[in-house]
This record gives structure tokens, sequence and C-alpha cells, in this order.
């Protein structure tokens, strides 16, 4: 079992073309023996947004706080502390923060 604070976890800056104001910590990974899955914690500051992207794998996201939006292949959807997404493989996506504070994210993938 592993317990520990996620703020044990180094903060990384996200540099990949795209990106606006966007960190991550890796909170649980396969470094940490877990078998299946690896959960992320994502930041991005007001008036940012992740890359507009896809790939193979599934990911599901549970709003901690902010505001914003998730875009997709087919318009958008209004995301807030408490909402839910589930995004399939392969369907482009990406985030982005409308709010005045950060918008805080856990994204779970595969291993």
């Amino acid at each position: 079992m592993i317990v520990r604070m996620f703020t044990d976890v180094e903060n990384q800056r996200i540099d990949a073309e795209g990106a606006v104001g966007v960190s991550k910590r890796v909170l649980i990974s396969e470094a940490d023996g877990a078998p299946n899955f690896i959960m992320r914690q994502f930041v991005i500051e007001p008036g940012g947004n992740t890359p507009y992207h896809t790939h193979d794998w599934e990911h599901v996201i549970y709003v901690l706080s902010g505001q914003g939006h998730v875009r997709h292949s087919h318009g958008k959807y209004g995301i807030e502390a408490g909402s839910v997404a589930l995004v399939l493989p392969d369907e482009e996506h990406g985030f982005v923060n409308t709010g005045d504070e950060p918008l805080i994210f856990l994204c779970s993938i595969p291993r």
C-alpha cells in the first residue's frame, strides 16, 4: 500500500506544443507498483489549455476545482468542480480553463 500527500509528488510543467499554463503530478503509476491504472492531477491556469489531441486509450476525469470546458470534434462540454468525464480512445479532445482560478482535475488512465 502507498499513502502520501499529493504535494510529495513532483509538479511537472507541460511544455508540449499547444499547451498553455498546464502542469501535472503523476500521483500513482507503474513506478509505485500499480498494476492497472495511473492517476494524475492536472492544473490548468486561468486562460490556459491542454493541446487538442488524441491517443489510443481512454481516460476518466474528475474535476476538483475551477471551471472550463472539454473541446471535442462535436463541440464542447462545460466542466466545473464535481464534473466527471470519460474520454474514449481515439477521441479528439482538449481542456480549457475559462475561469478566474486554476482548473484542477484528476485523470486516470490504463497503465
